[in-house]
């Protein structure tokens, strides 16, 4: 039975890898036992080092292999009526590409942890250090993973992934499950939602999906002061909260309501006021730990370090009330966590539809177009309310000229939008295309097809890749200007500098790379006579060929500035002293005319 359900899961090699590795830590620490009994010391030690290696192994692949996995199952589970999908579906899915199935599995639960950890972290900026006790911090200095790894017990880590799995759940069943059977019940023709996993075109529609997580979610959370309204709403929330339910003190500490008395009461910070309470029982920090709380303050990035004493509600005292107020919090939580997940739903997705139908009329449109297209306009509308709230004190001559300054912006950042994010990714995705994609898939006696919106969203990728690698290598000038370009932002956008020393070089080349085979296999090949075969051979493979032929060239020429510098390197060693060359003549003809050189200098 258990064979059977092994070559069932397509991953047999894998499993069997897991399974072996823990029997191998099994018989390990059988082995460390039995030498401790007879006291063999040195193979104590080795077999102790040899189980640790093993044990930390295994539990990396928990934490980021096994863990991801099965938030995405979990999450793919809990949204099958979000896309009219059955478990039948995702059967068959698995069984004709097992390896794919499992890898965006693993991707989307990954995604998933990631941008919960960095909720957790933003939530830690706002509360009062001490109430997120029960969830590790990351960005405390004194964090070691694998050192827990290493100390802690097997049955340590077995709680706490199962409380991870737990928690993780729970929170799926209520951010999503949850609000699709409300989103059902409430709204029956809104679901589902049009997501075509499979096409005709060369490239599928989740290179999209890539395109949302990779550019659009980062945009927002980066570059469009996502992060500090989010931030502004979780302190909204948590302040509303604490009055209702006078956990004020508890949630966000005394230090707001402290500050202007800070001065005064600066000379008896070890003594606490009464009515505050230190659930620690650790002691509140000296006048002279200023400078390590500093250091600690910059090691976590500005975040809340140490645990600030709270004031202790009237209902603290009694152990069985006190719990009263927390299962309010958390149920407010949960009621505030489902209305922000219906909001997140349906607001985008309504949005970008009707703004769709404008222009595409009743066809169904993938959901992530109107998606990120909703989610774009919801943010540019709540920065222009909030930009014009910041405004109105100013007065209407102000107004009007911030007006003129923004509107000539915004048409400066369309023109380098179109050329950066348009052009640019658009026949960086023609190129990989005709280079990559089409010699590989379309063989010599079919037509390639050509679709633009999917070569411009892999070209976006690439060109997002491509700058990366860029800022990550040497100093040459397409970093310098990348590097300019960033640092002078939108407010002080300089167009012609853009267009000068960014656009027009990167078009040039890639038209160059896009034109110039072109017309070689177009032109100058059929006017030297050859057969229509081979005029279609070398129209679908130059572009290959040239690619092979500049990679050639650039490691040829790599290859000749490595050992030029080899050269000069030997040459220095053997005849450079000081800053001058003794006994080394470049031609041999001036050696007739070169005066004898000072002995004692040779």
């Amino acid at each position: 039975v258990c064979k059977s359900i092994v070559q069932a899961s397509h991953f047999e090699g894998l499993i069997t890898t897991i399974v072996g590795y823990i029997l191998l830590a099994m018989t390990l620490i059988l082995c460390h036992g039995l030498a401790a009994l007879v006291r063999f010391q040195r193979s104590r030690r080795l077999l102790g080092v040899c189980y640790i290696v093993v044990k930390v192994s295994l539990l990396v692949v928990v934490e980021i292999g096994v863990f991801p996995l099965i938030c995405g199952w979990w999450l793919d589970i809990c949204s099958l009526e979000m896309f009219d999908a059955s478990l039948k579906d995702r059967e068959l899915s698995f069984k004709s590409a097992p390896g794919t199935t499992m890898f965006l599995h693993w991707l989307v639960g990954m995604v998933y942890v990631f941008y919960f950890a960095s909720f957790i972290l933003l939530l830690r900026e706002v509360l009062r250090p001490g109430v997120l006790w029960f969830l590790r911090n990351l960005n405390d200095p004194d964090f070691n993973p694998v050192q827990e790894m290493i100390h802690l017990p097997i049955y340590r880590h077995l709680r706490r992934f199962i409380l991870s799995v737990v928690v993780f759940g729970s929170i799926v069943l209520l951010m999503l499950w949850l609000p699709i059977r409300l989103i059902k019940l409430l709204l029956p023709t809104f679901l589902p939602y049009n997501v075509m996993l499979y096409s005709d075109a060369p490239v599928s529609e989740l290179s999209l999906e890539l395109l949302l997580l990779q550019v659009v979610l980062p945009a927002l959370l980066e570059q469009g002061h996502t992060r500090q309204w989010l931030k502004g709403l979780v302190r909204a929330w948590t302040v509303s909260a604490g009055y209702l339910l006078d956990l004020h003190s508890y949630l966000l500490g005394e230090q707001e309501d402290n500050d202007a008395n800070q001065p005064v009461n600066n000379n008896n910070n070890n003594n606490p006021p009464p009515g505050h309470h230190n659930n620690n029982n650790n002691p509140a920090p000296a006048v002279g730990e200023g400078l390590h709380a500093a250091h600690q303050a910059i090691l976590q990035q500005g975040g809340p370090v140490g645990f600030q004493p709270y004031h202790r509600p009237l209902r603290f005292p009694f152990r069985f009330l006190s719990l009263f107020p927390i299962v309010l919090l958390i149920a407010f939580m949960c009621i505030t966590l489902l209305v922000a997940s219906l909001v997140c739903l349906t607001l985008p997705v309504f949005t970008g539809r009707w703004l769709m139908s404008f222009w595409t009329g009743s066809s169904k449109i993938h959901e992530l177009y109107t998606a990120a297209c909703g989610l774009y306009v919801c943010w540019l509308s709540i920065r222009g309310v909030t930009v014009l709230l910041a405004w109105m004190p100013q007065g209407r001559t102000v107004i009007m000229h911030k007006v003129q300054e923004w509107t000539l912006m915004i048409l400066k950042t369309l023109v380098v939008a179109l050329l950066v994010a348009g052009v640019i990714p658009l026949l960086l995705g023609l190129l990989f295309e005709l280079v990559i994609v089409a010699p590989l898939r379309v063989p010599l006696d079919q037509t390639p097809l050509f679709y633009p919106w999917q070569d411009w969203a892999l070209g976006v990728l690439h060109a997002k890749i491509i700058a990366a690698i860029t800022l990550m290598g040497p100093q040459w000038w397409l970093k310098t200007v990348i590097e300019q370009v960033y640092a002078n932002g939108i407010r002080n956008i300089d167009l012609q500098f853009i267009i000068r020393k960014l656009a027009a070089p990167v078009i040039s080349v890639l038209l160059l790379s896009l034109c110039v085979p072109y017309v070689i296999a177009a032109g100058v090949v059929p006017a030297v006579g050859v057969t229509p075969e081979m005029e279609i051979l070398m129209q679908r493979r130059i572009y290959p060929f040239l690619l092979m032929v500049v990679s050639l060239i650039g490691i040829l020429s790599f290859q000749i500035r490595q050992f030029k510098r080899l050269y000069e390197h030997i040459k220095n060693d053997k005849y450079l002293v000081g800053q001058r060359l003794v006994n080394y003549e470049r031609k041999a003809g001036r050696a007739s005319s070169v005066p004898p050189s000072n002995p004692v200098a040779e």
